[in-house]
């Protein structure tokens, strides 16, 4: 998803995203045209830390694990 639209659906500014994608390396899936295509589910994830006011986890895989475990939880 780029970062207009992952913006968009997060209610956050597509500044922000691409923000995150450089501070936590978020999962880069391709390009369209210009456009970086990012993982959904990981900028999700990085938005549900910072909203519950939790640490994210440094790489792709912690912030995969996360939602595992978040998953079994529920």
């Amino acid at each position: 998803m780029t970062a207009k639209i992952a913006a968009a659906r997060l209610g956050r500014e597509a500044v922000t995203i691409r923000q995150w994608a450089r501070r936590y390396g978020v999962q880069v899936l391709g390009r369209v045209g210009r456009e970086v295509v990012y993982d959904f589910a990981d900028l999700a994830t990085i938005e549900g830390c910072i909203w519950r006011g939790d640490d994210v986890p440094d790489s792709p895989e912690g912030r995969d694990a996360l939602r595992a475990r978040l998953a079994a939880a529920a």
